[in-house]
């Protein structure tokens, strides 16, 4: 996967991108990730990409002129390859593991990072096909997002993680949050590995495994159990979960 970042502080990535797993499949050439500076597309000495806004307003707005040359420089050194082009900015859909999963189905991703008080409209009628947030909160810029999405895509992409499985063990690959892990030592003070995880059974670990996953998640994100995740197993675990929690509750009244 080939990956353009269009940022005003392409030096925010050097740390982020050049270690762990996705420095790892860099130097493997599964992900190749481009940083283009905006400000080098500016039209004026200064090489300022910002301007009031038209209307009134506090702050300043990213110009489209230097965006747009940029997006078509990157799209000129790919050949003008197809290429999904994703906003990063408040007003987009929240991102999640299914924008993960299907972002890494693509060959050629551009992430635009916003700034200021965010980009010219004209940006986004021209060129973005996709507006992504990572939550209801305010950042300086895109960049930090971007490197959200960044990492959750490139996990998604085969060959980068050691073994498959990794990844969709991990908490919302398949919709739900992750069951607890333990390794060595097996007691800690006085805390001890589940029994179940010792007996070398394993259907009665993955039907654990699985019970525990639907606990947590109907403990902390009740709003993940969507029908067209649950399995009729699912389905029985969570009616035992409730029958216990009910049973519980009328034996304290």
């Amino acid at each position: 996967m080939k990956i353009d970042i269009l940022t005003l502080f392409p030096e925010m990535f050097t740390g982020p991108f050049d270690s762990s797993i996705i420095k790892r499949a860099r130097d493997k050439g599964l992900l190749e990730i481009c940083f283009t500076d905006i400000r080098n597309f500016s039209a004026n000495k200064h090489n300022t990409v910002d301007d009031t806004p038209y209307g009134g307003g506090a702050g300043m707005v990213m110009q489209a002129p230097p965006i747009m040359r940029a997006l078509e420089h990157v799209r000129k050194q790919r050949g003008d390859m197809p290429a999904r082009v994703i906003l990063m900015c408040p007003t987009g859909l929240t991102f999640n593991q299914y924008w993960a999963r299907d972002l890494a189905c693509e060959e050629h991703l551009v992430i635009i990072c916003g700034h200021y008080e965010g980009i010219d409209e004209r940006v986004r009628e021209l060129a973005v096909t996709d507006e992504l947030s990572i939550g209801d909160y305010v950042l300086t810029g895109g960049e930090l997002p971007a490197m959200v999405v960044v990492d959750a895509v490139s996990r998604m992409i085969p060959g980068v993680l050691g073994e498959k499985a990794s990844a969709e063990d991990d908490s919302f690959y398949r919709g739900l949050l992750e069951y607890p892990q333990y390794t060595r030592p097996r007691a800690y003070g006085e805390l001890s590995v589940p029994e179940i995880l010792m007996s070398g059974h394993h259907e009665k670990i993955r039907r654990w495994r699985r019970r525990q996953a639907l606990l947590k998640t109907l403990e902390r994100r009740p709003d993940l159990l969507r029908e067209d995740v649950l399995s009729n197993e699912d389905r029985d675990i969570l009616r035992e979960i409730v029958d216990n929690i009910q049973g519980v509750i009328k034996g304290k009244a």
